[in-house]
């Protein structure tokens, strides 16, 4: 195991992201545990890191398989002050800082897929889930979550994903040093956030459009038991996805999986 708790703080000291850390070698979701701390009025920056996850969350209730040894399970809260109609752009802003690190390790083929996948060739590395509780139309605090599968090989993959999903050393051939790729994600998610929070969303968006292929394409997002279908044409301020529908009348979607569709 290389984490080491201790070097994370000093790593971490002066900074917004990792004010106070959380290690767990094994707990149910960092997501459950940095929900109960800000209820509890854990101040922003509060960080919770997992060796392994016994019920690890993905979107809709799904599972995130969750080995120890091998990869990022950890989460953040963060306090923006912020309408919860901006709540939908944390998840895009993480998007875009977490891909930009993962740039560095696979350059030019890490790319962005709505709302919160990071992809590798085609294959998901990393999943964003985003919890926010909501105050009187405020945000009250978000819970931001980001895993990453870095040093799984591919028998180590959940079966029902080995076609789907990858890994930082999978694709480079490399053990990556995790300790090493959380001090460069919370530095470079901390760079964002705060250009989120001083400029507003419009620099978050254009660089989230220069690292998607969806633009463009024709795309199949599925919510719930809704299918919808049309061509990508760019991302709205409140981060929601905008299609063309067949019969050119253009629609906002907010939420679901969105796939592109092969010609």
């Amino acid at each position: 195991m290389d984490w080491n708790p201790e070097l994370l703080e000093r790593s971490f000291a002066g900074k917004i992201f990792g004010r106070k850390i959380y290690y767990y070698p094994e707990t149910d979701s960092t997501n459950d545990e940095a929900f109960s701390l800000g209820l509890a009025g854990a101040p922003e920056g509060t960080i919770v890191i997992a060796d392994s996850q016994k019920r690890g969350k993905g979107r809709f209730q799904r599972s995130w398989h969750s080995p120890s040894g091998a990869n990022i399970y950890t989460s953040v809260i963060l306090r923006p002050p912020f309408e919860s109609d901006g709540a939908s752009r944390i998840p895009l802003m993480a998007g875009v800082a977490v891909a930009e690190v993962l740039d560095k390790y696979s350059p030019g083929i890490i790319k962005l897929k709505w709302p919160n996948d990071i992809l590798i060739n085609g294959q998901k590395v990393c999943g964003i889930l985003s919890q926010a509780r909501i105050t009187d139309r405020k945000i009250d605090f978000i819970v931001l979550g980001i895993g990453i599968n870095v040093n799984m090989n591919r028998n180590q993959l959940a079966v029902e994903i080995q076609n789907t999903a990858t890994s930082l050393a999978m694709e480079t051939g490399q053990e990556i040093s995790r300790h090493e790729l959380i001090i460069r994600l919370y530095e470079n998610l901390e760079k964002w956030y705060k250009q989120l929070l001083q400029k507003g969303f419009s620099s978050v968006k254009g660089t989230w459009l220069e690292m998607t292929p969806m633009i463009g394409q024709k795309v199949q997002v599925m919510f719930k038991d809704e299918t919808i279908e049309g061509q990508a044409t760019g991302i709205d301020d409140d981060g929601s996805l905008i299609l063309l529908e067949a019969d050119n009348k253009e629609i906002k979607v907010t939420a679901g999986d969105a796939t592109i569709l092969k010609r």
